[in-house]
Protein backbone atom coordinates (compact mmCIF):
# COMPACT_ATOMS: atom_id res chain seq x y z
CA UNK A 1 0.00 0.00 0.00
CA UNK A 2 1.31 3.19 -1.14
CA UNK A 3 -1.16 5.95 -0.63
CA UNK A 4 -3.04 7.35 1.95
CA UNK A 5 -5.96 7.88 0.52
CA UNK A 6 -5.87 5.19 -2.24
CA UNK A 7 -6.57 6.78 -5.40
CA UNK A 8 -5.00 5.09 -8.45
CA UNK A 9 -2.34 7.51 -8.77
CA UNK A 10 -0.04 10.02 -7.06
CA UNK A 11 -1.93 12.85 -8.55
CA UNK A 12 -5.59 11.45 -7.08
CA UNK A 13 -4.17 11.87 -3.61
CA UNK A 14 -2.70 15.24 -4.61
CA UNK A 15 -6.01 16.28 -6.26
CA UNK A 16 -7.91 14.87 -2.93
CA UNK A 17 -5.77 16.60 -0.36
CA UNK A 18 -5.22 19.75 -2.24
CA UNK A 19 -9.22 20.16 -2.53
CA UNK A 20 -8.55 20.17 1.48
CA UNK A 21 -6.23 22.19 1.75
CA UNK A 22 -8.62 24.86 -0.39
CA UNK A 23 -11.60 24.15 1.80
CA UNK A 24 -9.28 24.44 4.97
CA UNK A 25 -7.83 27.83 4.04
CA UNK A 26 -10.11 29.52 1.49
CA UNK A 27 -7.06 29.94 -0.65
CA UNK A 28 -8.11 31.60 -4.32
CA UNK A 29 -6.05 30.70 -6.64
CA UNK A 30 -5.10 26.59 -8.27
CA UNK A 31 -1.69 27.33 -9.18
CA UNK A 32 -1.06 28.82 -5.43
CA UNK A 33 -2.67 26.33 -3.89
CA UNK A 34 -1.40 23.33 -5.28
CA UNK A 35 2.21 24.80 -4.94
CA UNK A 36 1.44 25.05 -1.17
CA UNK A 37 0.23 21.40 -1.34
CA UNK A 38 3.43 19.79 -2.75
CA UNK A 39 5.02 22.67 0.16
CA UNK A 40 3.34 20.57 2.96
CA UNK A 41 4.91 16.97 2.01
CA UNK A 42 8.11 18.96 2.74
CA UNK A 43 7.04 20.81 5.47
CA UNK A 44 9.34 19.83 8.31
CA UNK A 45 7.78 19.78 12.42
CA UNK A 46 8.87 22.34 14.04
CA UNK A 47 7.86 21.01 17.18
CA UNK A 48 5.98 17.85 18.33
CA UNK A 49 2.63 18.34 19.99
CA UNK A 50 2.31 15.23 22.99
CA UNK A 51 -1.42 15.08 23.46
CA UNK A 52 -2.47 12.08 21.16
CA UNK A 53 1.19 10.97 21.13
CA UNK A 54 1.60 7.11 21.79
CA UNK A 55 3.20 5.87 24.96
CA UNK A 56 3.96 2.30 23.92
CA UNK A 57 3.66 1.95 20.05
CA UNK A 58 6.01 2.57 17.65
CA UNK A 59 6.65 5.24 16.18
CA UNK A 60 9.54 7.17 14.83
CA UNK A 61 10.30 11.01 16.65
CA UNK A 62 8.36 13.43 14.09
CA UNK A 63 6.93 12.84 10.31
CA UNK A 64 4.57 11.03 9.19
CA UNK A 65 4.92 6.90 8.53
CA UNK A 66 2.53 4.25 6.68
CA UNK A 67 3.20 0.32 6.05
CA UNK A 68 5.42 -1.54 7.59
CA UNK A 69 7.82 -3.32 5.37
CA UNK A 70 10.13 -5.81 5.45
CA UNK A 71 10.04 -7.22 9.28
CA UNK A 72 12.67 -10.00 10.11
CA UNK A 73 14.70 -11.39 12.21
CA UNK A 74 18.56 -11.56 11.33
CA UNK A 75 21.66 -12.50 13.80
CA UNK A 76 19.33 -12.22 16.80
CA UNK A 77 18.26 -8.41 15.52
CA UNK A 78 14.76 -7.62 14.72
CA UNK A 79 14.56 -5.19 11.97
CA UNK A 80 11.74 -3.52 10.72
CA UNK A 81 11.08 -0.55 7.58
CA UNK A 82 8.48 1.06 7.54
CA UNK A 83 7.13 4.08 4.61
CA UNK A 84 8.12 7.27 5.89
CA UNK A 85 8.35 10.84 5.19
CA UNK A 86 11.57 12.23 6.27
CA UNK A 87 10.49 16.41 5.56
CA UNK A 88 6.77 16.39 6.61
CA UNK A 89 3.92 14.88 8.37
CA UNK A 90 1.45 14.04 5.48
CA UNK A 91 1.92 11.57 2.37
CA UNK A 92 5.22 12.36 0.39
CA UNK A 93 9.07 11.80 -0.18
CA UNK A 94 8.70 8.13 0.85
CA UNK A 95 11.91 6.32 2.15
CA UNK A 96 12.51 3.18 3.40
CA UNK A 97 13.42 3.89 7.28
CA UNK A 98 14.41 1.37 8.80
CA UNK A 99 14.27 0.49 13.17
CA UNK A 100 16.37 -2.50 14.88
CA UNK A 101 14.95 -3.76 18.60
CA UNK A 102 16.79 -7.06 20.29
CA UNK A 103 12.46 -7.53 21.85
CA UNK A 104 10.33 -5.68 19.84
CA UNK A 105 9.66 -3.03 22.12
CA UNK A 106 12.49 -0.85 22.29
CA UNK A 107 14.05 0.65 19.11
CA UNK A 108 16.64 2.17 18.02
CA UNK A 109 15.91 4.08 14.60
CA UNK A 110 18.93 4.38 12.19
CA UNK A 111 19.24 6.40 8.54
CA UNK A 112 16.97 4.97 5.81
CA UNK A 113 18.01 1.82 4.24
CA UNK A 114 16.32 2.64 0.97
CA UNK A 115 15.10 6.23 -0.92
CA UNK A 116 14.06 7.13 -5.02
CA UNK A 117 17.70 7.88 -6.14
CA UNK A 118 17.70 5.40 -9.67
CA UNK A 119 16.08 5.27 -12.63
CA UNK A 120 14.12 2.14 -11.47
CA UNK A 121 12.89 3.62 -8.45
CA UNK A 122 13.12 7.56 -9.35
CA UNK A 123 9.16 8.13 -8.56
CA UNK A 124 9.04 5.99 -5.91
CA UNK A 125 10.41 3.01 -3.37
CA UNK A 126 7.44 1.30 -2.30
CA UNK A 127 6.33 -1.25 -0.38
CA UNK A 128 8.09 -4.49 -0.59
CA UNK A 129 9.36 -7.39 2.11
CA UNK A 130 12.39 -9.69 3.10
CA UNK A 131 13.85 -13.05 2.39
CA UNK A 132 16.83 -15.01 4.05
CA UNK A 133 18.30 -16.74 1.59
CA UNK A 134 19.86 -20.57 2.79
CA UNK A 135 23.34 -18.88 3.04
CA UNK A 136 22.38 -16.58 5.23
CA UNK A 137 21.97 -13.56 3.59
CA UNK A 138 19.23 -11.37 3.48
CA UNK A 139 17.60 -9.79 0.72
CA UNK A 140 14.93 -6.81 -0.06
CA UNK A 141 12.48 -7.36 -2.93
CA UNK A 142 10.33 -4.12 -2.96
CA UNK A 143 8.43 -2.03 -5.78
CA UNK A 144 9.57 0.88 -7.66
CA UNK A 145 7.88 3.66 -9.39
CA UNK A 146 9.75 4.49 -12.30
CA UNK A 147 7.59 7.74 -13.92
CA UNK A 148 4.89 9.81 -13.34
CA UNK A 149 2.43 7.43 -14.34
CA UNK A 150 2.88 5.64 -11.52
CA UNK A 151 3.99 2.61 -13.61
CA UNK A 152 5.69 -0.05 -11.18
CA UNK A 153 8.60 -2.42 -11.19
CA UNK A 154 9.90 -5.10 -9.16
CA UNK A 155 13.58 -4.47 -7.36
CA UNK A 156 15.92 -5.93 -4.99
CA UNK A 157 18.44 -4.54 -2.29
CA UNK A 158 21.07 -6.33 -0.63
CA UNK A 159 23.11 -5.54 2.72
CA UNK A 160 26.56 -3.31 2.19
CA UNK A 161 28.23 -4.80 5.82
CA UNK A 162 26.90 -8.60 6.92
CA UNK A 163 29.33 -7.99 9.43
CA UNK A 164 27.66 -4.80 10.53
CA UNK A 165 25.20 -6.47 12.96
CA UNK A 166 22.22 -3.51 12.39
CA UNK A 167 22.33 -3.94 8.81
CA UNK A 168 22.93 0.10 8.25
CA UNK A 169 23.52 0.28 4.77
CA UNK A 170 21.73 -0.94 1.56
CA UNK A 171 22.71 -1.87 -1.86
CA UNK A 172 20.51 -1.25 -5.01
CA UNK A 173 22.52 -3.61 -7.26
CA UNK A 174 22.31 -1.99 -11.41
CA UNK A 175 20.39 -5.45 -12.75
CA UNK A 176 17.41 -3.63 -11.30
CA UNK A 177 14.40 -4.23 -11.82
CA UNK A 178 14.18 -7.82 -11.84
CA UNK A 179 10.64 -8.00 -12.74
CA UNK A 180 8.70 -5.59 -15.16
CA UNK A 181 4.89 -5.96 -15.89
CA UNK A 182 4.08 -7.49 -19.25
CA UNK A 183 1.06 -6.41 -21.14
CA UNK A 184 -1.52 -8.36 -19.29
CA UNK A 185 -0.83 -6.29 -16.49
CA UNK A 186 -2.01 -3.53 -15.62
CA UNK A 187 1.65 -1.80 -14.47
CA UNK A 188 -0.30 0.73 -11.91
CA UNK A 189 -1.57 -2.35 -9.89
CA UNK A 190 1.50 -4.04 -9.51
CA UNK A 191 2.79 -3.62 -6.08
CA UNK A 192 3.58 -5.24 -2.69
CA UNK A 193 6.23 -8.35 -3.33
CA UNK A 194 5.88 -11.33 -0.56
CA UNK A 195 8.33 -13.23 1.22
CA UNK A 196 9.60 -15.69 -1.05
CA UNK A 197 9.32 -19.44 -0.11
CA UNK A 198 11.25 -21.89 -2.05
CA UNK A 199 8.87 -25.61 -3.54
CA UNK A 200 10.17 -28.63 -3.52
CA UNK A 201 11.44 -28.32 -7.54
CA UNK A 202 13.86 -25.66 -5.72
CA UNK A 203 12.63 -23.00 -7.39
CA UNK A 204 11.94 -19.48 -6.18
CA UNK A 205 8.53 -18.19 -5.82
CA UNK A 206 6.93 -14.94 -4.81
CA UNK A 207 3.36 -12.97 -5.19
CA UNK A 208 2.68 -9.38 -5.92
CA UNK A 209 -0.39 -7.79 -5.50
CA UNK A 210 -2.61 -6.97 -9.09
CA UNK A 211 -5.36 -6.49 -10.15
CA UNK A 212 -7.38 -6.57 -13.94
CA UNK A 213 -11.37 -5.36 -14.47
CA UNK A 214 -11.72 -5.60 -10.49
CA UNK A 215 -11.04 -9.23 -10.27
CA UNK A 216 -8.17 -8.95 -7.30
CA UNK A 217 -5.16 -10.96 -8.51
CA UNK A 218 -2.07 -12.48 -6.23
CA UNK A 219 0.29 -12.68 -9.29
CA UNK A 220 2.63 -16.09 -9.15
CA UNK A 221 6.52 -15.33 -9.92
CA UNK A 222 9.34 -18.21 -9.97
CA UNK A 223 13.18 -17.84 -9.93
CA UNK A 224 15.93 -20.57 -9.34
CA UNK A 225 18.55 -17.59 -8.70
CA UNK A 226 15.93 -15.22 -7.20
CA UNK A 227 17.50 -12.75 -10.41
CA UNK A 228 15.68 -14.12 -13.23
CA UNK A 229 12.36 -14.31 -12.40
CA UNK A 230 9.00 -15.55 -15.06
CA UNK A 231 5.48 -15.09 -14.54
CA UNK A 232 3.72 -18.10 -13.98
CA UNK A 233 0.66 -18.89 -16.24
CA UNK A 234 -1.80 -18.52 -14.32
CA UNK A 235 -2.14 -16.59 -10.54
CA UNK A 236 -1.77 -18.40 -6.99
CA UNK A 237 -5.37 -17.21 -6.62
CA UNK A 238 -7.75 -13.92 -8.00
CA UNK A 239 -11.36 -13.18 -7.46
CA UNK A 240 -13.66 -11.51 -8.91
CA UNK A 241 -15.51 -7.85 -8.06
CA UNK A 242 -12.88 -7.51 -5.17
CA UNK A 243 -10.46 -4.94 -6.33
CA UNK A 244 -7.13 -3.77 -6.11
CA UNK A 245 -5.19 -6.51 -3.78
CA UNK A 246 -2.14 -4.43 -2.29
CA UNK A 247 0.15 -5.95 0.67
CA UNK A 248 -0.21 -9.44 -0.31
CA UNK A 249 1.15 -11.77 2.48
CA UNK A 250 1.09 -16.04 1.67
CA UNK A 251 2.10 -18.12 4.74
CA UNK A 252 1.53 -21.43 5.90
CA UNK A 253 0.07 -22.22 9.30
CA UNK A 254 0.13 -25.46 11.57
CA UNK A 255 -3.09 -27.41 12.54
CA UNK A 256 -0.98 -28.94 15.91
CA UNK A 257 -0.05 -25.97 17.78
CA UNK A 258 0.44 -22.29 17.79
CA UNK A 259 4.06 -22.30 16.68
CA UNK A 260 4.64 -20.85 13.50
CA UNK A 261 6.13 -21.83 10.52
CA UNK A 262 8.92 -20.53 7.84
CA UNK A 263 7.33 -19.61 4.28
CA UNK A 264 9.38 -22.39 3.05
CA UNK A 265 8.00 -25.05 5.52
CA UNK A 266 7.15 -28.25 3.02
CA UNK A 267 5.30 -30.29 5.37
CA UNK A 268 2.06 -31.37 3.91
CA UNK A 269 0.24 -32.66 6.82
CA UNK A 270 -1.65 -30.35 9.71
CA UNK A 271 -0.77 -27.58 7.50
CA UNK A 272 -2.97 -25.04 5.81
CA UNK A 273 -2.04 -21.68 4.36
CA UNK A 274 -3.14 -18.17 4.46
CA UNK A 275 -3.60 -15.79 1.87
CA UNK A 276 -4.10 -12.03 3.39
CA UNK A 277 -4.71 -8.73 1.26
CA UNK A 278 -5.33 -5.53 1.87
CA UNK A 279 -8.61 -3.91 -0.06
CA UNK A 280 -8.21 -0.84 -1.24
CA UNK A 281 -11.67 -0.24 -1.81
CA UNK A 282 -12.67 -0.07 1.91
CA UNK A 283 -8.99 0.04 3.44
CA UNK A 284 -9.38 -3.43 5.24
CA UNK A 285 -7.56 -6.61 5.44
CA UNK A 286 -9.03 -9.95 4.78
CA UNK A 287 -7.77 -13.81 4.48
CA UNK A 288 -8.64 -16.97 3.51
CA UNK A 289 -7.75 -20.28 4.69
CA UNK A 290 -7.08 -23.04 2.49
CA UNK A 291 -5.09 -25.52 0.96
CA UNK A 292 -1.78 -24.76 -1.57
CA UNK A 293 -1.87 -27.32 -4.25
CA UNK A 294 2.29 -27.49 -4.39
CA UNK A 295 1.71 -29.21 -7.72
CA UNK A 296 -0.16 -27.05 -9.28
CA UNK A 297 0.79 -23.77 -8.03
CA UNK A 298 -2.79 -22.93 -7.30
CA UNK A 299 -4.09 -21.75 -3.40
CA UNK A 300 -7.44 -22.74 -2.63
CA UNK A 301 -9.70 -21.45 0.05
CA UNK A 302 -11.46 -23.82 2.00
CA UNK A 303 -15.56 -23.90 1.44
CA UNK A 304 -16.28 -21.88 4.25
CA UNK A 305 -13.43 -19.07 3.43
CA UNK A 306 -14.78 -15.83 1.31
CA UNK A 307 -12.53 -13.72 -0.78
CA UNK A 308 -13.88 -9.73 -0.54
CA UNK A 309 -15.80 -7.58 1.66
CA UNK A 310 -17.85 -10.43 3.08
CA UNK A 311 -14.53 -12.49 4.33
CA UNK A 312 -12.63 -12.79 7.46
CA UNK A 313 -10.99 -9.47 8.41
CA UNK A 314 -7.27 -9.55 10.37
CA UNK A 315 -8.68 -6.51 11.94
CA UNK A 316 -11.93 -4.87 12.24
CA UNK A 317 -10.83 -1.54 12.65
CA UNK A 318 -8.13 1.26 11.42
CA UNK A 319 -5.44 -1.56 11.00
CA UNK A 320 -3.61 -1.80 7.19
CA UNK A 321 -1.05 -2.61 4.76
CA UNK A 322 0.27 -5.41 7.37
CA UNK A 323 3.10 -7.81 7.22
CA UNK A 324 3.70 -10.47 8.76
CA UNK A 325 7.27 -12.56 9.54
CA UNK A 326 8.35 -15.56 10.78
CA UNK A 327 10.70 -15.46 14.34
CA UNK A 328 12.84 -18.33 14.25
CA UNK A 329 14.15 -17.28 17.84
CA UNK A 330 10.59 -17.98 19.47
CA UNK A 331 9.08 -20.28 16.77
CA UNK A 332 6.28 -17.96 16.10
CA UNK A 333 4.40 -15.72 13.23
CA UNK A 334 4.58 -12.09 14.01
CA UNK A 335 2.27 -9.29 11.71
CA UNK A 336 2.19 -5.56 12.00
CA UNK A 337 0.05 -3.84 10.90
CA UNK A 338 -0.41 0.07 10.01
CA UNK A 339 -3.20 2.29 11.77
CA UNK A 340 -3.34 5.76 10.13
CA UNK A 341 -4.75 8.93 11.85
CA UNK A 342 -8.46 10.34 12.03
CA UNK A 343 -8.19 13.30 12.11
CA UNK A 344 -8.03 13.47 8.08
CA UNK A 345 -7.16 16.91 7.18
CA UNK A 346 -3.43 17.48 6.51
CA UNK A 347 -3.21 20.69 8.23
CA UNK A 348 -3.84 18.41 11.69
CA UNK A 349 -0.90 16.26 10.82
CA UNK A 350 0.80 19.51 10.44
CA UNK A 351 0.05 20.83 13.55
CA UNK A 352 1.33 17.63 15.03
CA UNK A 353 4.32 17.27 13.52
CA UNK A 354 3.43 13.24 13.12
CA UNK A 355 1.12 10.76 11.64
CA UNK A 356 0.59 7.40 11.98
CA UNK A 357 1.65 4.65 13.70
CA UNK A 358 2.36 0.91 13.88
CA UNK A 359 0.14 -1.45 15.77
CA UNK A 360 1.05 -3.55 18.53
CA UNK A 361 3.12 -6.50 17.15
CA UNK A 362 0.89 -9.38 16.97
CA UNK A 363 1.31 -13.53 17.38
CA UNK A 364 -0.61 -15.11 14.77
CA UNK A 365 -1.87 -18.55 14.77
CA UNK A 366 -4.51 -21.20 13.74
CA UNK A 367 -7.64 -21.23 15.89
CA UNK A 368 -8.31 -25.16 17.15
CA UNK A 369 -11.30 -25.36 14.44
CA UNK A 370 -9.35 -24.28 11.55
CA UNK A 371 -12.09 -21.60 10.27
CA UNK A 372 -10.29 -18.27 11.93
CA UNK A 373 -6.81 -17.30 12.70
CA UNK A 374 -6.07 -15.93 16.73
CA UNK A 375 -4.03 -12.68 17.06
CA UNK A 376 -2.37 -11.89 20.58
CA UNK A 377 0.13 -9.07 21.60
CA UNK A 378 3.33 -10.53 21.51
CA UNK A 379 4.41 -11.53 25.34
CA UNK A 380 7.39 -9.13 25.30
CA UNK A 381 4.66 -6.05 25.88
CA UNK A 382 3.88 -7.48 29.38
CA UNK A 383 7.41 -6.37 30.38
CA UNK A 384 6.08 -2.33 30.20
CA UNK A 385 3.42 -3.17 32.72
CA UNK A 386 3.72 -1.36 36.23
CA UNK A 387 0.72 -0.81 38.56
CA UNK A 388 -1.49 -3.10 38.52
CA UNK A 389 -5.08 -3.68 39.91
CA UNK A 390 -7.34 -6.58 40.21
CA UNK A 391 -10.86 -7.42 40.92
CA UNK A 392 -12.54 -10.76 41.02
CA UNK A 393 -16.33 -11.81 41.36
CA UNK A 394 -17.84 -8.26 40.69
CA UNK A 395 -21.59 -8.49 39.36
CA UNK A 396 -22.85 -5.49 37.69
CA UNK A 397 -26.99 -4.96 37.45
CA UNK A 398 -28.63 -3.35 34.72
CA UNK A 399 -27.58 0.50 33.99
CA UNK A 400 -24.73 -0.22 36.27
CA UNK A 401 -21.01 1.33 35.82
CA UNK A 402 -18.03 1.46 38.19
CA UNK A 403 -14.52 2.94 37.35
CA UNK A 404 -11.50 1.05 37.70
CA UNK A 405 -9.19 3.37 39.94
CA UNK A 406 -5.48 3.31 40.46
CA UNK A 407 -4.02 2.80 37.03
CA UNK A 408 -3.21 5.41 34.40
CA UNK A 409 -6.32 5.26 32.45
CA UNK A 410 -4.56 6.86 29.36
CA UNK A 411 -1.89 4.32 28.93
CA UNK A 412 -2.87 0.84 29.99
CA UNK A 413 -3.35 -2.39 29.72
CA UNK A 414 -6.72 -4.19 30.57
CA UNK A 415 -7.79 -7.74 30.69
CA UNK A 416 -11.16 -8.80 32.04
CA UNK A 417 -13.36 -11.83 31.58
CA UNK A 418 -16.76 -11.65 31.94
CA UNK A 419 -19.85 -14.37 32.48
CA UNK A 420 -23.96 -14.46 32.86
CA UNK A 421 -26.01 -17.45 34.05
CA UNK A 422 -28.28 -17.13 31.12
CA UNK A 423 -29.28 -16.71 27.49
CA UNK A 424 -32.65 -16.06 28.01
CA UNK A 425 -32.56 -12.31 27.79
CA UNK A 426 -30.58 -12.58 24.40
CA UNK A 427 -31.98 -9.82 22.18
CA UNK A 428 -33.45 -11.15 18.41
CA UNK A 429 -31.70 -10.67 15.57
CA UNK A 430 -33.20 -8.34 13.00
CA UNK A 431 -33.34 -10.39 9.99
CA UNK A 432 -33.10 -7.23 7.95
CA UNK A 433 -29.05 -7.15 10.02
CA UNK A 434 -28.32 -10.23 7.50
CA UNK A 435 -27.14 -8.20 5.00
CA UNK A 436 -25.48 -5.60 6.88
CA UNK A 437 -22.07 -5.67 7.84
CA UNK A 438 -21.31 -5.77 11.57
CA UNK A 439 -20.46 -2.38 12.49
CA UNK A 440 -23.37 -1.35 10.56
CA UNK A 441 -24.98 -2.79 13.28
CA UNK A 442 -23.51 -1.65 16.14
CA UNK A 443 -24.00 1.77 14.47
CA UNK A 444 -27.82 1.24 15.38
CA UNK A 445 -27.60 -0.06 18.54
CA UNK A 446 -24.45 1.41 20.20
CA UNK A 447 -23.59 1.03 24.18
CA UNK A 448 -26.28 3.02 25.21
CA UNK A 449 -29.23 1.57 23.97
CA UNK A 450 -30.51 -1.00 27.09
CA UNK A 451 -30.86 -4.80 25.33
CA UNK A 452 -30.64 -8.18 27.34
CA UNK A 453 -27.38 -9.89 27.16
CA UNK A 454 -25.65 -6.99 26.95
CA UNK A 455 -24.08 -4.21 26.25
CA UNK A 456 -21.41 -4.99 28.28
CA UNK A 457 -17.71 -3.86 27.99
CA UNK A 458 -15.16 -1.09 28.67
CA UNK A 459 -15.55 2.59 28.32
CA UNK A 460 -11.67 3.64 27.43
CA UNK A 461 -10.66 6.96 27.30
CA UNK A 462 -13.28 8.72 29.35
CA UNK A 463 -13.87 11.72 30.56
CA UNK A 464 -15.31 11.91 34.30
CA UNK A 465 -18.63 13.06 33.29
CA UNK A 466 -18.68 10.82 30.34
CA UNK A 467 -18.79 13.78 27.79
CA UNK A 468 -15.93 11.40 26.28
CA UNK A 469 -15.61 8.16 25.71
CA UNK A 470 -14.62 5.15 23.52
CA UNK A 471 -16.78 1.72 24.51
CA UNK A 472 -15.82 -1.32 24.02
CA UNK A 473 -18.24 -4.15 24.28
CA UNK A 474 -20.32 -7.27 23.44
CA UNK A 475 -23.59 -7.43 22.53
CA UNK A 476 -25.32 -11.26 22.06
CA UNK A 477 -28.24 -12.01 19.93
CA UNK A 478 -30.51 -14.60 19.29
CA UNK A 479 -30.70 -15.85 15.66
CA UNK A 480 -32.63 -18.60 13.95
CA UNK A 481 -30.12 -21.13 14.57
CA UNK A 482 -27.41 -19.63 16.73
CA UNK A 483 -26.35 -16.56 19.03
CA UNK A 484 -24.44 -14.16 17.61
CA UNK A 485 -22.04 -12.29 19.75
CA UNK A 486 -21.54 -8.35 18.39
CA UNK A 487 -18.03 -7.20 19.19
CA UNK A 488 -17.82 -3.45 19.22
CA UNK A 489 -15.42 -0.48 19.31
CA UNK A 490 -17.70 2.97 19.26
CA UNK A 491 -15.39 5.96 18.46
CA UNK A 492 -18.93 8.04 17.80
CA UNK A 493 -18.43 9.67 21.09
CA UNK A 494 -14.50 10.10 21.15
CA UNK A 495 -13.78 13.86 21.29
CA UNK A 496 -15.98 16.66 22.23
CA UNK A 497 -14.11 18.55 19.13
CA UNK A 498 -15.90 19.64 16.26
CA UNK A 499 -14.73 18.52 12.68
CA UNK A 500 -17.05 17.38 10.33
CA UNK A 501 -13.95 15.69 8.92
CA UNK A 502 -12.88 14.01 11.47
CA UNK A 503 -13.46 9.81 10.97
CA UNK A 504 -15.72 8.59 13.98
CA UNK A 505 -16.48 5.20 13.19
CA UNK A 506 -18.41 2.16 15.11
CA UNK A 507 -15.89 -0.58 14.23
CA UNK A 508 -17.72 -3.71 14.88
CA UNK A 509 -16.97 -7.76 13.88
CA UNK A 510 -18.67 -10.86 15.01
CA UNK A 511 -17.34 -13.59 17.08
CA UNK A 512 -17.55 -17.20 16.87
CA UNK A 513 -17.43 -18.37 20.38
CA UNK A 514 -20.39 -21.13 21.50
CA UNK A 515 -21.75 -19.35 24.47
CA UNK A 516 -24.27 -22.49 24.84
CA UNK A 517 -21.79 -24.88 27.02
CA UNK A 518 -19.51 -22.07 28.70
CA UNK A 519 -21.41 -18.55 28.90
CA UNK A 520 -18.26 -16.29 28.74
CA UNK A 521 -16.44 -13.63 27.28
CA UNK A 522 -12.97 -12.16 27.30
CA UNK A 523 -11.94 -8.59 26.11
CA UNK A 524 -8.29 -7.04 26.54
CA UNK A 525 -7.64 -3.66 25.56
CA UNK A 526 -4.37 -1.75 25.10
CA UNK A 527 -5.56 2.01 25.27
CA UNK A 528 -2.60 4.40 24.58
CA UNK A 529 -3.60 8.31 24.11
CA UNK A 530 -5.24 8.05 20.99
CA UNK A 531 -5.18 4.98 20.10
CA UNK A 532 -7.44 1.58 21.53
CA UNK A 533 -6.39 -1.94 20.28
CA UNK A 534 -8.88 -4.37 21.56
CA UNK A 535 -8.52 -8.21 21.16
CA UNK A 536 -12.29 -10.39 21.93
CA UNK A 537 -12.38 -13.94 23.24
CA UNK A 538 -8.87 -14.34 23.41
CA UNK A 539 -7.44 -12.75 20.00
CA UNK A 540 -10.61 -14.10 17.85
CA UNK A 541 -12.12 -10.84 17.09
CA UNK A 542 -9.19 -7.81 16.65
CA UNK A 543 -10.40 -3.89 16.24
CA UNK A 544 -8.18 -1.28 16.68
CA UNK A 545 -9.32 2.35 16.98
CA UNK A 546 -7.92 5.77 16.58
CA UNK A 547 -9.52 8.24 18.52
CA UNK A 548 -8.78 11.96 19.70
CA UNK A 549 -10.29 13.28 23.42
CA UNK A 550 -10.08 16.83 24.25
CA UNK A 551 -11.23 16.11 28.04
CA UNK A 552 -10.23 12.36 28.76
CA UNK A 553 -6.26 13.20 28.26
CA UNK A 554 -3.56 11.83 30.45
CA UNK A 555 -4.28 12.11 34.26
CA UNK A 556 -7.94 13.55 33.31
CA UNK A 557 -8.20 9.78 31.45
CA UNK A 558 -10.97 7.70 33.19
CA UNK A 559 -11.65 3.84 32.74
CA UNK A 560 -15.06 2.64 33.07
CA UNK A 561 -17.04 -1.34 33.14
CA UNK A 562 -20.61 -1.08 32.59
CA UNK A 563 -23.78 -3.19 31.70
CA UNK A 564 -26.48 -1.52 29.93
CA UNK A 565 -28.14 -5.14 29.54
CA UNK A 566 -31.21 -6.60 31.66
CA UNK A 567 -29.21 -9.44 32.51
CA UNK A 568 -26.56 -9.57 35.21
CA UNK A 569 -22.79 -9.57 34.19
CA UNK A 570 -20.43 -10.75 36.43
CA UNK A 571 -16.55 -9.69 36.07
CA UNK A 572 -14.69 -13.03 37.06
CA UNK A 573 -11.23 -11.24 37.06
CA UNK A 574 -10.31 -7.97 35.62
CA UNK A 575 -6.30 -7.39 35.57
CA UNK A 576 -5.40 -3.43 34.62
CA UNK A 577 -1.53 -2.84 34.68
CA UNK A 578 -0.15 1.17 33.74
CA UNK A 579 2.16 0.69 30.70
CA UNK A 580 5.70 2.10 30.73
CA UNK A 581 6.93 4.06 27.96
CA UNK A 582 9.98 1.91 26.07
CA UNK A 583 13.02 3.03 25.01
CA UNK A 584 13.04 4.66 21.10
CA UNK A 585 16.61 5.82 20.23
Amino acid sequence: MELFMKSSSLWGLEIYLFCLFIVLSNINGVFASHNIFLDLQSSSAISVKNVHRTGFHFQPPKHWINDPNAPMYYNGVYHLFYQYNPKGSVWGNIVWAHSVSKDLINWIHLEPAIYPSKKFDKYGAWSGSATILPNNKPVILYTGVVDSHDSQVQNYAIPANLSDPFLRKWIKPNNNPLIVPDNSINKTKFRDPTTAWMGQDGLWRIVIGSMRKHRGMALLYRSRDFIKWAKAQHPLHSSPHTGNWECPDFFPVSLKNTNGLDASYRGKKKVKHVLKNSLDVNRFEYYTIGMYDTKKDRYIPDNNSIDGSKGLRLDYGNFYASKSFYDPMKNRRIVWGWTNESDVLPDDEIKKGWAGIQAIPRKVWLDPSGKQLIQWPIEELETLRKQKIQLNNKKLSKGEMFEVKGISASQADIEVSFSFSSLNEAEQFDPKWADLYAQDVCAIKGSTIQGGLGPFGLATLASKNLEEYTPVFFRVFKAQKNYKILMCSDARRSTMRQNEAMYKPSFAGYVDVDLVDMKKLSLRSLIDNSVVESFGAGGKTCITSRVYPTLAIHNNAHLFVFNNGSETITIETLNAWSMDVPKMH
